[in-house]
């Protein structure tokens, strides 16, 4: 029986750094086929993605993945945790997934394996401690870090603290702990990122970039031109069809009227019901708007961040008021039960062999057209389409609603 090895991705766009992953990744684990549990239009860092979800499905499957699944939009703009419990879950449920393999900083499982066996089970001194973290004024994320650091294995927190505070790391620990919570017999292994670091503004010397330094090229002067060095050309080929057809690049600046809309209209209760409007956030939105230099969302995330609150936590902030993700539908309880689909967008003949053995053994139903499904989830993600076309540079109704007549993409 052939294996398959689990991914989990973004491809904002795809680029050298992914390819050389995927092909570890294969090496590493000794997989015959890949699996792919990848965002929709909208992403973690609650950033519209740069060129459409059924673009990037075929850059993955022209570069050896076999069949690309959607992370549902309810987990795809979330925090670590909830991000990696969604996409984790959806490997566990297709049944035919071994393994899992992600990237990172390190290179090494065991420390982050005994970390994850630790918080696996969220023990009360955690909580105290990201608590204890967070009236100091730290941001979740750091708080998180310095609580888990503190309770590291051996009493090593400092090493603990030093592997946290890198972004892949941290990401990998969360997939651990979410393999653990869901009895999963999927293995885990780790690839070594190579090359460019994940916030990396600029590329560096070689032919890998980060994927924002990639997206800084894209939407600069020299665009596509500039870019082209750091993805293969199959995937520039797709790039420069979806620019020529005016359907990228999307980009957050692109939704500032449909958002200001939304903020200008709502009062601080209506506000507050949204996801990640905490602790006042609504307040302070309100009190900027008026006093904003120019009407933009970064004049807007620059006017509202302190150093509790990272751009990122507020991007996907305004990505769910933009959304009308209200807290009451995304409370830890109902995370907590997982994705309630496998939604197929995309594979290849191998790939094709994967479904019909999912078939017989995924523990979730399998949607291949969406119109044929009903769930509050996957309504979250038809309307993120519908709202992600708005975004695009010549948008039109059959875009919008391409989410219930498409198929999944052959490759």
């Amino acid at each position: 029986m052939n294996s398959a090895v689990g991914l989990i991705v973004e491809y904002n766009p795809m680029h050298n750094g992914h390819v050389y992953h995927l092909e570890q990744s294969k090496k590493i684990t000794g997989s015959d086929s890949v699996v792919a549990v990848m965002s929709g239009h909208f992403l973690q860092r609650g950033e519209p993605a740069i060129v459409s979800k059924w673009a990037r499905t075929e850059m993955a499957l022209q570069m050896g993945v076999d069949l690309v699944l959607e992370l549902p939009t309810a987990y795809a703009v979330q925090p670590a945790e909830w991000f990696a419990y969604g996409a984790v879950a959806t490997l566990h449920h297709t049944g035919v997934v071994d393994s899992l393999c992600f990237g990172s900083e390190s290179g090494e499982l065991a420390p982050l394996m005994e970390l994850a066996d630790l918080l696996a089970s969220e023990p009360e001194s955690l909580a105290t401690a990201i608590q204890q973290q967070l009236a100091s004024g730290a941001s979740y994320p750091a708080a998180y870090a310095a609580a888990a650091a503190d309770l590291a294995p051996g009493s090593d927190s400092a090493g603990a603290l030093a592997l946290l505070k890198q972004p892949n790391n941290t990401l990998g620990l969360h997939y651990l702990i979410a393999l653990r919570r869901l009895g999963s017999a999927i293995r885990p292994f780790t690839a070594q990122r190579t090359g460019a670091g994940y916030h990396d503004a600029m590329p560096g010397p070689g032919s890998i970039a980060s994927a924002t330094a990639l997206r800084r090229l894209l939407l600069g002067e020299d665009g596509l031109t500039a870019a082209a060095p750091y993805m293969p050309a199959e995937v520039l080929a797709i790039l420069q069809r979806e620019w020529q057809t005016e359907r990228a690049p999307v980009y957050l600046e692109r939704y500032r009227d449909a958002l200001f809309a939304q903020l200008v209209t709502k009062s601080p209760d209506e506000l507050a019901r949204f996801g990640e409007v905490t602790e006042g956030l609504e307040h302070r939105i309100l009190k900027q708007l008026p006093q904003l230099p120019e009407l933009s969302i970064s004049a807007l995330l620059e006017a509202i961040k302190t150093k509790r609150y990272t751009r990122t936590k507020l991007q996907r902030m305004l990505t769910h008021i933009l959304l009308n993700h209200e807290k009451v539908k995304m409370t830890p309880n109902i995370l907590q039960k997982g994705p309630h689909y496998i939604r197929v967008l995309g594979f290849t003949d191998k790939g094709q062999s994967l479904l019909k053995e999912m078939r017989k053994k995924a523990s979730l139903p399998i949607v291949v057209k969406a119109s044929a499904f009903e769930h509050d989830q996957l309504t979250w993600d038809q309307q993120a389409t519908a709202v992600y076309g708005m975004g695009m540079p010549k948008p039109d109704t059959r875009i919008l609603y391409q989410d219930f007549y498409k198929s999944p993409i052959r490759v």
